[in-house]
């Protein structure tokens, strides 16, 4: 695969044609993502783990993710680093997976706050529910969906988090627009991602394969 490497931002994207078909994309994505979520045992051509959002750094409270959700992490970089989410804030995690991220920020707002997960891969989800619910956290709410289109009303929510799910989706464009349209004035986004620093070929972006690994 061209080189790359994880990256921690506040900001980015960019508007390309989109190479591939979408719906064959999403179908493999979310084959990679329920593998990951069923068979965490697995060896993968990417980390998952507890001890890798370890080796990242993770905050603190990592350590009360069960093993279920947290064996299940695929993140890219820690974005935490870019700072605690407030008490009392809603958060927004776009891919939220099994959980680990979102569970580690509905820790952080505590029970005067939200902690809101959208995921396309139902077993993901059944797993974040599950463990949520385990945890005591009244406070997450969870969505099946696109984050290209997010079930949330305008200026909803205070921060926006994401790891290592926006390099997988075609359309930026729409991201970010929705990112925009959900955030309250003031609010903000840090996000995990993997950023390529050489320009993809044409035939490289037309081979699910990397897209999806």
């Amino acid at each position: 695969m061209t080189p790359h490497e994880a990256t921690i931002a506040r900001m980015g994207g960019a508007t390309r044609e989109i190479p591939v078909d979408v719906d064959v994309l999403r179908e493999e994505i979310e084959k990679t993502y329920t593998d990951v979520s069923t068979e965490p045992e697995r060896e993968f051509i990417f980390p998952t783990g507890r001890d890798w959002a370890e080796e990242l750094g993770y905050p603190v409270e990592v350590a009360n993710v069960p093993e279920a959700s947290v064996q299940s992490f695929a993140g890219v970089a820690n974005h935490f680093l870019l700072g605690r989410i407030e008490p009392a804030a809603t958060v927004l995690d776009l891919g939220c997976g099994a959980g680990t991220d979102l569970l580690i920020a509905a820790q952080m707002v505590g029970p005067a706050g939200r902690a809101i997960g959208i995921d396309m891969t139902a077993s993901m989800l059944e797993q974040a529910r599950k463990t949520a619910e385990g945890m005591g956290l009244a406070n997450v709410e969870l969505h099946e969906g696109l984050i290209e289109s997010l079930p949330l009303d305008d200026e909803a929510v205070d921060v926006v988090i994401s790891n290592g799910v926006i390099d997988l989706v075609p359309d930026k464009e729409a991201v970010f627009s929705e990112i925009d349209r959900v955030l309250r004035p003031g609010g903000r986004l840090q996000i995990a991602d993997v950023v390529i620093h050489k320009e993809v070929s044409e035939d490289a972006r037309k081979r699910i394969d990397l897209w999806t690994g």
